[in-house]
């Protein structure tokens, strides 16, 4: 008994639309358990309803979260929140205190030899430093194509 080709595409597009119910759905539930996780006091949310609100407190045993906009305090349940507009755990910038721009070098001034920086640096011979970096050759032994082949600088660009 042979299978018609059109039945075999309708059963094949019935097991592809299966595919993307059970896709679709563990993405919701992602979402969901994301939202709720989120909940927690000081996070700026958006009720279903539309209103703005911080949280205040979260109940876990009775599924109430306590939502304060502007003088008002309402006591709703958690599914009622519906997006969490800024969460409590926002990445924070680094301090610039860390960083310190006064210890680099100017342009063209060279390291103390004594200091971490100038032993991280790299070796460049006095060679080298006269011909720039334009001069180069790479691991093949070509030139580096901004190269002049006679005289090692750079030619004139037009």
């Amino acid at each position: 008994m042979a299978i018609d080709p059109i039945t075999l595409m309708m059963f094949a597009l019935i097991a592809l639309l299966i595919f993307f119910m059970f896709r679709n759905g563990k993405k919701r539930q992602q979402a969901m358990q994301d939202l709720q996780s989120g909940l927690r006091p000081g996070a700026d949310v958006m009720l279903q309803s539309g209103i703005y609100g911080t949280i205040d407190s979260v109940d876990e045993e009775d599924n109430k979260v306590t939502v304060r906009s502007g003088t008002s305090t309402f006591v709703v349940h958690r599914n009622a929140v519906s997006q969490i507009v800024t969460p409590v755990d926002a990445p924070e910038e680094a301090p610039a205190a860390d960083l310190a721009p006064d210890d680099d070098p100017a342009f063209g001034e060279r390291l103390a030899s004594g200091s971490p920086e100038a032993k991280n640096a790299p070796e460049v011979d006095a060679a080298e430093a006269e011909r720039g970096t334009d001069n180069v050759a790479d691991e093949s032994g070509t030139q580096s194509p901004d190269a002049d082949q006679q005289g090692g600088e750079q030619t004139p660009k037009a």
